[in-house]
Formats: C-alpha cells, sequence, structure tokens
C-alpha cells in the first residue's frame, strides 16, 4: 500500500479543454522541480463538462500517474466540484487552484511556509494585501464590485480577510476533513461559508499576499452579486441551525 502524498492539488473544472492543457503542464513541470515532486497529486474535478474536459485530464493521467480525474455526477457548481475534490484529495496539505492558474503554481511556497511559520491550518492567497503583484487586472468595474462584495462579507459574516475570492487556498488536512463536510453552499460563495466553517470550528486561518494576472473567459457574471448578498444571510442562517457545528 502506498503512502498518501504529502501535497494535493484539486482543480475544479467545467468546460476547461482549452485553459487546461497549459494549467496541467504548468503545475506538472513545477513538481518536476520542486521538492514535492514525487509526492504530490493533481486532482481535476470535472463538473459535467460538455466540452472534452474529461478525455483530456485522463490522456494525460495516462502519461502521468499523479494525475487523476474525478467526476461529478452533474453539473453542481464550483463549491460543489471543490468540496468533492477536497474530501477525495489524500495529501497531508491540499492546495485548491483555479483552473486558469490566475495565482501561479510558484506561488504555492509562500501558503505553505506561511501557514507553518504562523500555526495555521488555512491559508488564503490574497490579491488585496499587495496589489502591486497583481499584474493583470480585472476591468475597473469588477474590482469596484469585488471591493463592494468584500465590504458586505466582512459586515455580514464578521470575517476580517480582504480577499476571500482568489481561487487559491490551502488547507491542512485535518481542517479540510472538519470544513468541507460541513459546507452547504454550492455557489461562488463557498469560499466566505468555508472560511466561516474555520472560524466556527476554531481553525487557525491566514491571509496571504500572492501574484496574481486576470486571465480571460471567466465564467463568474456580474449577476453573481445578488447571489453572493443572499448566501451571505444563507451562512447565517445555516449557523442557526446548527450546520457548523463541531
Amino acid at each position: 500500500m502506498t503512502a498518501p502524498p504529502q501535497l494535493s492539488i484539486v482543480i475544479p473544472a467545467y468546460n476547461e479543454e482549452q485553459r487546461l492543457p497549459p494549467t496541467l503542464s504548468a503545475i506538472r513541470a513545477y513538481l518536476d522541480g520542486s521538492r514535492d515532486r514525487c509526492d504530490a497529486e493533481i486532482i481535476v474535478v470535472d463538473d459535467g463538462s460538455r466540452d472534452g474536459t474529461a478525455a483530456l485530464v485522463e490522456s494525460v493521467a495516462k502519461q502521468d500517474p499523479r494525475v487523476r480525474l474525478v467526476r461529478n455526477p452533474a453539473n453542481h457548481g464550483k463549491g460543489y466540484s471543490v468540496r468533492h475534490g477536497m474530501l477525495k484529495a489524500r495529501g497531508e496539505w491540499i492546495l485548491f487552484s483555479d483552473a486558469d492558474l490566475s495565482a501561479p503554481i510558484e506561488e504555492l511556497p509562500k501558503l505553505l511556509d506561511a501557514a507553518r511559520q504562523r500555526k495555521a491550518q488555512v491559508a488564503i492567497g490574497s490579491r488585496a494585501l499587495d496589489r502591486s503583484l497583481v499584474g493583470v487586472h480585472q476591468s475597473a468595474l469588477r474590482e469596484f464590485a469585488g471591493r463592494l462584495l468584500n465590504r458586505a462579507m466582512r459586515w455580514v459574516t464578521g470575517l476580517k480577510f480582504m480577499d476571500t475570492q482568489c481561487g487559491f487556498k490551502l488547507f491542512h488536512r485535518d481542517a479540510a476533513q472538519l470544513i468541507f463536510p460541513r459546507q452547504q453552499l454550492d455557489s461562488f460563495t463557498f469560499d466566505v461559508e468555508d472560511l466561516f466553517i474555520a472560524r466556527q470550528l476554531g481553525i487557525p486561518s491566514i491571509e496571504v499576499p500572492v501574484r496574481w494576472n486576470n486571465v480571460e473567459g471567466t465564467k463568474v457574471g456580474m449577476l453573481v452579486g445578488a447571489q453572493f448578498f443572499l448566501d451571505l444571510l444563507l451562512i447565517h442562517w445555516y449557523r442557526l441551525r446548527g450546520k457548523y457545528r463541531r
């Protein structure tokens, strides 16, 4: 029986046939040149894609045993995909990364080192702590909307994070096994819910500035903001119903 890897990288994917090849190549090359070379796994969670995403991942997995495909039963959303991948991961540390690799995989050591030094079990990448690290910005409208939603999030939930929506987050396996079974949301607000659950459970979580570049082709529409506000209220409702208790 093989020992579990030290690192798992979870990538949620929906119709990502075009963007996944360079992402998988970059992650594999990084692992080949890092200390985690022989001790990592890459999990791509296919969220009911209608293109060749699943076939692409299966093809890469035949060449590289570190890569494996996990399929959702249907299209359920990014939150469902991340939860599914996190609970399938076997690594001591589990990174979830967006399929476009907006935060380069080379930023991973920042999260790992910060988590270990500050004795945290959750470390999230942030675009807001040091905006000089943002190379390619989103449109001015999207950046303004993001800051507005973050203020609403902090006011409603009491969380202090300046950027909960960057798709580059690291969880220790022990924390992931406590947080993700309690996650209720499948929408894009799942990031906030997971951090809220971590606080409810007393799991130390930190925010770390990372390099980030906007990649065109986002599947997040501007109308997601309305759902975001509704989800913040749902998070409080789930808390009152005891969904997040130990």
